[in-house]
């Protein structure tokens, strides 16, 4: 049976956001109840109904259901954010990128040339000069690092082709036709927040040998083979 190493939060990190989440959700909601009835006498503040509902209710059923919401509250949020944390299985012969559960994305040991963290996102070299992935990942640096030293691929220190990077700017006659009118699109996309379009238009680009990366809400670009 072959070893493989799963990184995700550790235990201190996912107690913050299951336990974290319940307890300022908790808060929140008794600081609500607390302030309901100062809110709800003022003439000019907005949402005077629910402030006023909050402040009927009689003690102490009010603060219990108001702490008891915020309560589901953080804990529907701390669910989110179990979704969305990235998770990695890594053996000797392939990479995995989980989210909620859900595989997004495999690769081969051979194919993977190189592995670094570029602004919070992990990012997977392959030949070329292509990137086969980028994603969002806000796991402890190290425990990456260690978990892909341990199967055997090269951790790189940085990108190795930050400096081909240039600023995108609509017209540049470097990026006339398809990608001209995708890098188009897809700044409209990250200026929206749109981030499946944003990422499916990274997508497109690396078909077209476009190499994409965000600071920010501006992009820059690199030829793959730069």
């Amino acid at each position: 049976m072959r070893q493989q190493t799963r990184v995700t939060y550790d235990g201190i990190a996912w107690a913050f956001v299951w336990a974290g989440f319940p307890l300022a959700g908790a808060g929140v909601g008794w600081l609500l109840r607390a302030v309901a009835g100062w809110v709800a006498g003022l003439a000019w503040a907005p949402l005077q109904g629910p402030f006023r509902l909050v402040a009927s209710i009689r003690e102490p059923y009010g603060t219990l259901a108001a702490v008891g919401v915020g309560a589901l509250l953080g804990l529907g949020v701390a669910l989110l954010a179990t979704l969305e944390v990235l998770v990695l299985v890594i053996d000797d012969d392939a990479v995995a990128l989980r989210r909620g559960g859900v595989e997004r994305a495999r690769f081969g040991r051979p194919a993977v040339r190189g592995v670094f963290i570029d602004l919070k996102h992990l990012v997977l070299l392959g030949a070329d000069g292509a990137e086969l992935d980028r994603q969002e990942c806000d796991l402890d640096v190290e425990r990456v690092r260690a978990a892909f030293e341990r199967h055997g691929y090269r951790w790189l220190p940085g990108d190795p082709h930050a400096a081909h990077y240039r600023r995108w700017v609509d017209g540049d006659p470097d990026l006339t036709g398809p990608a001209g009118a995708l890098l188009r699109a897809r700044q409209r996309a990250v200026d929206r927040g749109e981030d499946r379009d944003r990422d499916e238009f990274r997508a497109e680009l690396a078909r077209l040998g476009v190499v994409v990366r965000d600071e920010g809400k501006r992009q820059y670009w690199r030829s793959q083979g730069q």
